[in-house]
C-alpha cells in the first residue's frame, strides 16, 4: 500500500520501520521543522526525520498541516495516511486526500485517555496496563472508529519513558494489523465503546510531587512525570529534581523508618529515604539546581543526613 506517514519523536520511529519491514511504500513523511536542542540551541532535525532521510523517503518538514502540507501530500497520491505522535491535528482537506483517509496509532485504550498524554496520565492515575489503539482520524478527538487494540502491564513504578519506549515497538504489531485490515476491507472499524476520559498536557508545575500523598500514590506521579516534564519537590525553596525514585527493597521496611518525621528525608542503611504517611520512598538519584544528577544517598550525606522536602 502507498503510505505517507506523518510523525516526530523518536517513539515514532519504530511504526515508520514497521512499515517498511511490512513491505508497504512509504512514498513521504511529514515531520515538524527542525528544533533548536542542547544548551548551545542548535538546530536539530526530528527523530523521524532522520530515519527517512536513512531510508531515502522524502521528507516535507512543517509545524502546522496546512495548505502546503497539503499540496505536498497530494502530488504523492497516498492511499493511507498513517500518523504516529507528529505534534499537530490533522484537518480537511488534508484528512481525506488519502484515498483511505487516516489511520492513527495512540498510546491508551481508547476511549480512555484521549489527548496529548494518555501514557503519562494513565500512569498518573495509577494505572499499570497500558493500551494501544490504532483508528481512524476524524474531525473530533481521538474519536474515530477502531481498527485495532492491545496492551501490556507494566511493573508500578515504569517510568512514562520507559513505557513509552516500549509501546513504541509494541504497538507496530497493531499498527501493521490495522493497515492489513484497510487493505482487506476499506470500510473496516468499529465505533468506540465506553466512557471518554481527556489525557491533557503536561506543564511544569504538574511535575511538583505532591507529599501530602500515600507512597504508592507519589510513586506513580512521579513515573508519569519521568523523564517530562520532569519530577521534582522543593528543598530550601529551591526545586530538587527527582530522576530516579522507588519503593525500598525487600518485604520491610528499614529499621529507624519510625524515627523520620513524616516527609523528611533520612539516611537509613546507606540509603535516603523519603518518609510518607503510609510508607517510604527511596530517593535513588537527585539533581540540585545548577548541578549534575548525582546518588541520592551522597546528596543527603552533604546535607548531615536529614532534609526537608515540600
Amino acid at each position: 500500500m502507498r503510505i505517507v506517514f506523518a510523525g516526530t519523536p523518536e517513539f515514532a520511529v519504530p511504526s515508520l520501520h514497521a512499515l517498511r519491514a511490512a513491505g508497504h511504500e512509504v512514498v513521504g513523511v511529514v515531520t515538524r521543522e527542525d528544533a533548536p536542542l542542547g544548551r548551545k540551541r542548535v538546530l536539530t532535525p526530528s527523530p523521524v526525520a532522520v530515519a527517512s532521510e536513512a531510508l531515502g523517503i522524502p521528507v516535507h518538514r512543517a509545524n502546522r498541516l496546512d495548505d502546503e502540507a497539503t499540496a505536498w501530500v497530494r502530488q504523492l497520491a497516498p492511499e493511507l495516511g498513517v500518523i504516529v505522535a507528529y505534534g499537530g491535528l490533522v484537518r480537511e482537506p488534508l484528512l481525506s486526500t488519502p484515498e483511505l483517509g487516516w489511520i492513527n496509532l495512540h498510546f491508551s485504550a481508547l476511549p480512555k485517555w484521549r489527548g496529548a498524554a494518555p501514557v503519562q496520565r494513565a500512569l498518573e492515575a495509577g494505572e499499570q496496563r497500558l493500551g494501544v489503539t490504532v483508528f481512524r482520524l476524524v474531525a473530533a478527538l481521538d474519536a474515530g472508529d477502531i481498527l485495532t487494540t492491545d496492551s501490556r502491564q507494566y511493573p508500578e513504578g515504569t517510568s512514562a519513558g520507559a513505557a513509552l519506549s516500549d509501546l513504541a515497538s509494541f504497538g507496530t504489531g497493531a499498527l501493521v494489523e490495522a493497515v492489513e485490515l484497510l487493505g482487506a476491507d476499506p470500510a473496516a472499524g468499529a465505533p468506540q465503546v465506553g466512557e471518554a476520559s481527556y489525557a491533557e498536557k503536561l506543564t511544569r508545575e504538574d511535575g511538583r510531587l505532591d507529599l501530602g500523598r500515600g507512597a504508592r500514590a507519589v510513586l506513580a506521579q512521579w513515573a508519569a512525570m519521568t523523564p517530562e516534564p520532569g519530577a521534582y519537590a522543593m528543598h530550601d525553596g529551591v526545586p530538587l529534581k527527582v530522576r530516579e525514585l522507588r519503593p525500598p527493597s525487600g518485604s520491610d521496611s528499614p529499621p529507624g523508618v519510625d524515627a523520620i518525621q513524616a516527609g523528611a528525608v533520612g539516611l537509613l542503611e546507606g540509603r535516603a529515604m523519603l518518609a510518607l504517611h503510609d510508607g517510604m520512598l527511596e530517593l535513588v538519584r537527585v539533581q540540585p539546581a545548577g548541578k549534575p544528577a548525582m546518588d541520592g544517598a551522597a546528596w543527603l550525606r552533604g546535607r548531615d543526613g536529614r532534609a526537608e522536602l515540600a
